[in-house]
C-alpha cells in the first residue's frame, strides 16, 4: 500500500490531549488522509461516528465525557475499522473490545501509519453500513 492508497481516506480522530491530537492529525494529513476531527468530547465523537462517512478511526479510550466505548460500539455496528489508543492494558477494556486493534501510548508516527494502513486494508474485506 502506498501513500496514494491513503489519499483522501477519512479518518475519525478522537483524542482529548491537544498535543497528541495535533500530532495524530499532522501525521495523518502527511499521509494524505482527511482527518475528521480531532474531537475531544464524547457527545461530538458519537455524532460523527453515527453520521460521517468514515474509512477508519483512531480512538483514545478515555476522553472528556467518559470513555470512548459508545463510539467504538457505533463504529462496530457500521463496520468502520478502528484502533483503540491507550496506555492501559487489555484488562481495562470491555471483553468485546479486547481483541480489536490497539495503539499503545506513547506510539510513534510509524506505528500510527502501520495501524491505519492495516485498518484500511482490512476494511476492503468487510461490508460497510452507510452513515444515517
Amino acid at each position: 500500500m502506498t501513500d496514494d492508497d491513503l489519499a483522501g481516506r477519512r479518518i475519525l480522530v478522537v483524542e482529548d490531549e491537544t498535543i497528541i491530537a495535533i500530532s495524530i492529525e499532522n501525521d495523518l494529513q502527511a499521509l494524505g488522509c482527511e482527518v475528521v476531527g480531532p474531537v475531544a468530547k464524547l457527545e461530538l465523537a458519537l455524532r460523527l461516528a453515527q453520521h460521517e462517512a468514515l474509512d477508519a478511526a483512531v480512538l483514545d479510550v478515555t476522553i472528556r465525557g467518559g470513555n470512548v466505548y459508545p463510539v467504538a460500539e457505533q463504529l462496530l455496528v457500521r463496520g468502520v475499522p478502528f484502533a483503540l489508543a491507550s496506555g492501559y492494558s487489555d484488562w481495562a477494556l470491555p471483553d468485546n473490545l479486547q481483541a480489536l486493534p490497539r495503539l499503545t501510548k506513547p506510539f510513534t508516527k510509524r506505528e500510527l501509519e502501520d495501524q491505519v494502513r492495516s485498518l484500511i486494508q482490512g476494511a476492503a474485506l468487510r461490508p460497510r453500513t452507510p452513515p444515517r
